[in-house]
């Protein structure tokens, strides 16, 4: 996710996660955890509203709402467990046999069946759809044959026809149970499938993805009522097709704004009961102000800097080495964010199992050794500034003037600040490559398990891997992860994939942040989830 985690132990083919604190708020009075009410959240402006294509931080706030998959997380320990899913089962970790619960529908009447997810993670793995989830399917066999490669960007060549549009390694057994043939084996997959990506869709919605990205058709605890008001906002009611467990609210409300500070002046005027964010800059003033209806936990959501490493000023490792070498975390941390993120100097979140300290040998300041590897990379192009991008409206520009500053004071190199864009189009340009220079981006993990740090920032192809990085040997590293004959076992190869990269650094760690939300008076329990963050449908509020 671009845009949750702790050690795991591995209990059967599942993952589950040291326990980890929800907050609560409220009176335990005999009106604690009554469902009822209009929670109103801030929300910046989603990209899409599909599982298919939601990548995103706000998309993914709304999807988790309208839509449920085969397991979920438990709120507290983290725990994978079952959701739509009766069993998920392998005896080789390659071939796995899906057994759906049944009676579950789609809004608009449709069952949730075999065909429901068959249909939706093919429609996502198939290329010429263009959807951002499509590389969580890379593993299910005849992934290669649903994708084909545009010849020339965007040129006017258009990509060819793949070679089937259906994944070979989908089968319907009946109504209620599918199997999964993967390319190789996985052990970590039962913990992967609680992604969004990997949530069902009606056939009425792959029909029509454009309408129903729109007006969503949804299987989940809540629907849209109406459709999606673009930057505006987006209205949620409970839905009444809905059999498992009720969300508490009547209705979500999610207010969307341009920027943060916007959103905090809403919730100062008591238009709003949850934010899930905090401007970096009124962070003192909340917590004096909120007191204990702030919530607080040291997440592992990881904010970099990547290289676009499709511009040739940045093909050179040295280059890339110099640039971090120039930058000192903690007092960026210290002057902006008030101490309370932890410097990064590794990809992989300190809490999760298989994480190790100081992976990335770059990541101290050391101006002498930073104008050094600069100088062998033959120094930075004459009179040519340095572009340093990041989204508008988050309270991003601060720290990455301070970067700027301090790759200036060190290298001689003049920057210049590139943040106009609102997220979703921040989003396409990346997307599209279309970075000029540095950007800011971050990453919060999509399932508890180490591989989910790596592969989709870094791996070759992978969705989320805006920098451009290519690396075989980090690939096979990581393909062998995949194949070991446990979760455990997988974590030597995915240490040493990590290793390659405080090596070549593609991005610059640059800090795991600390969450920080607000909720009102009107809640009465504000439910937090490890991996899925604010869980809205779980927060109650204080009735009359």
């Amino acid at each position: 996710m671009r845009g949750k985690f702790l050690k795991v132990a591995v209990v059967a083919t599942a993952t589950a996660m040291l326990a980890t604190a929800c907050g609560g708020g409220g009176d335990n009075d005999e009106t604690a955890g009554k469902t009822g009410g209009t929670l109103r959240v801030y929300n910046a402006e989603p990209a899409f509203l599909t599982p298919s294509g939601g990548d995103d931080e706000p998309s993914l706030y709304v999807i988790r709402q309208l839509y449920r998959g085969l397991v979920k997380y438990n709120a507290q320990t983290s725990a994978v467990e079952n959701d739509l899913a009766e069993s998920v089962e392998s005896t080789d970790q390659k071939l796995w046999t899906i057994k759906l619960k049944s009676g579950y529908t789609f809004d608009n009447g449709e069952p949730v069946n075999a065909d429901a997810f068959i249909r939706s993670w093919n429609f996502a793995a198939y290329s010429p759809n263009a959807q951002n989830n499509g590389y969580f399917m890379k593993r299910i066999a005849g992934i290669k044959d649903v994708q084909s490669t545009d010849p020339d960007g965007d040129g006017p060549e258009k990509a060819p026809e793949p070679k089937a549009k259906e994944l070979a390694g989908l089968k319907k057994v009946d109504d209620l149970t599918f199997t999964v043939e993967l390319e190789a084996p996985f052990s970590g997959f039962p913990t992967t499938i609680g992604y969004p990506g990997f949530f069902p869709m009606a056939e009425a919605c792959v029909a029509d993805i454009a309408k129903c990205n729109e007006t969503p058709i949804g299987n989940g605890p809540y629907k849209i009522d109406g459709n999606w008001q673009h930057n505006v906002a987006i209205n949620l009611v409970r839905s009444d097709s809905w059999k498992g467990d009720a969300g508490k609210p009547d209705r979500i409300e999610y207010r969307i704004f341009a920027d943060v500070d916007a959103g905090y002046a809403a919730f100062q005027g008591g238009e709003l009961d949850v934010m899930y964010t905090v401007p970096p800059a009124r962070y003192k003033e909340a917590k004096a102000t909120y007191g204990d209806r702030m919530f607080e936990l040291a997440g592992d959501s990881f904010t970099y800097v990547g290289f676009p490493l499709y511009m040739d000023e940045f093909k050179d490792k040295k280059v890339r080495q110099a640039l971090s070498l120039a930058i000192d975390r903690q007092s960026i941390i210290d002057a902006v964010f008030d101490g309370r993120f932890a410097p990064a100097s590794s990809f992989v979140a300190p809490s999760f199992e298989g994480a190790r300290p100081d992976v990335c040998k770059y990541c101290a300041k050391d101006v002498e050794k930073a104008k050094q590897l600069l100088a062998e990379a033959g120094g930075w192009p004459a009179g040519k500034k340095l572009t340093l991008w990041a989204n508008a409206g988050a309270g991003h520009d601060q720290w990455l003037q301070a970067v700027g500053d301090q790759i200036k004071a060190a290298l001689g190199i003049d920057y210049e600040l590139k943040v106009n864009l609102q997220f979703a189009e921040y989003l396409e340009t990346a997307d599209k490559k279309k970075f000029t220079g540095p950007f800011r981006l971050g990453w919060g993990p999509d399932y508890p398990f180490m591989e989910t740090f790596l592969y989709p920032l870094y791996g070759t192809g992978a969705g989320s891997n805006n920098s451009g990085y290519t690396n075989p040997q980090f690939d096979e590293l990581m393909k062998a992860g995949d194949s070991a004959a446990s979760m455990q076992a997988a974590i030597p190869s995915y240490q040493q994939a990590e290793d390659i990269l405080g090596e070549e650094l593609p991005v610059i760690p640059m800090w795991w942040r600390k969450e920080a939300a607000i909720y009102s008076e009107n809640v009465d329990q504000f439910v937090w989830n490890a991996v899925a963050d604010a869980d809205y449908g779980a927060t109650s509020l204080k009735q009359n």
